[in-house]
């Protein structure tokens, strides 16, 4: 199959946890989150940082598509569906890859 086109999509998203008081507590606002995205969405998610701070922490997700377009608006409902929690996200971004396929 030459010439098969793949997009990688990563959603990167830092999001702040104030007023919470203990890892474990942090740990409870956001592993039903992802757990849930990967129910929603078709997508990989991991905690990437800020692992053993109470009051920050980056999630990334990962999605793989022939469609760049699809993937777009994947991670861009991800993105809301975050925010939608009442998370307070202070920074995100996505970042769409092409690899050509031979």
């Amino acid at each position: 199959m030459a010439g098969a086109t793949v997009y990688v999509g990563v959603l990167l998203v830092t999001i702040d946890t104030p007023g919470v008081g203990s890892l474990k507590g942090k740990r409870a606002l956001l592993l039903p989150v992802a757990e849930k995205l990967k129910t929603r969405f078709p997508v990989s998610v991991a905690r990437l940082d800020g692992l053993d701070s109470h009051d920050w922490e980056r999630i990334g997700v990962s999605a793989i598509s022939n469609d760049r377009e699809w993937l777009e608006r994947t991670l861009g409902g991800v993105l809301a569906f975050v925010e939608g929690r009442g998370l307070r996200v202070r920074s995100s971004s996505i970042d769409i890859e092409v690899w050509d396929a031979d």
